[in-house]
């Protein structure tokens, strides 16, 4: 049997996928987490070999997550599941460590059949979201740079920002100008919008 832990923070949407695995003979949902922690909590205690897990998610994200969970449990494969098909989402799930990225329209039978495909050492991706990955092209913000937009993106003043980040308001600014940039963006709240939309925060 294929051991596998669910995190997902919409209740009914966990049910109808767990309810979905279980039919299938090879399959078993020996877990089901709400959120990132959780998750990682009932990995620890069950020991899957995959585990799925939501994108957008309260606390610790599926992308967080999965990076925790590659260094807690290296042999568990990972499948990110999102209903955002963003295509930095998926650049930054293979780095920290996902075997496949799927979106949640996709067929129930599609689901089953990736788990079975990582766990025979596949990569699986959504094939519309791998192309939109490619002509996109790499995050061009600095960890730094999405570090300051993440913290503006609730409205908070330059420093806000910077008390939170413990940087000084010129270092903020500067920051916040060249993501402006780089996102050719007229000012930093479209600058976030743009970031959030390609799945670079």
């Amino acid at each position: 049997m294929i051991r596998v832990v669910l995190a997902e923070d919409q209740g009914m949407v966990r049910g109808a996928l767990a309810t979905l695995l279980n039919l299938e003979d090879d399959i078993e949902v020996v877990g089901e987490a709400a959120d990132g922690d959780e998750a990682l909590a009932v990995a620890a205690r069950t020991r899957p070999d995959v585990a799925l897990l939501d994108i957008e998610m309260p606390g610790k994200d599926g992308i967080t997550t999965a990076a925790s969970l590659r260094e807690a449990l290296p042999d568990c494969r990972i499948v990110i599941l999102t209903t955002f098909g963003r295509p930095g989402y998926l650049r930054r799930a293979m780095e920290a460590g996902a075997s496949a990225f799927l979106v949640k329209d996709s067929p129930a039978q599609e689901l089953a059949a990736a788990i079975r495909r990582v766990l025979a050492g596949e990569r699986v991706i959504d094939p519309a979201l791998a192309a939109a990955a490619l002509s996109a092209g790499p995050n061009p913000l600095s960890p730094r740079e999405r570090d300051v937009l993440a913290a503006s993106a609730d409205g908070s003043t330059i420093g806000d920002v910077a008390v939170r980040l413990h940087l000084s308001e010129g270092t903020v600014r500067n920051y916040l100008s060249s993501a402006i940039r780089k996102t050719s963006a007229r000012n930093r709240i479209e600058a976030v919008q743009t970031a959030q939309r390609q799945g670079w925060l």
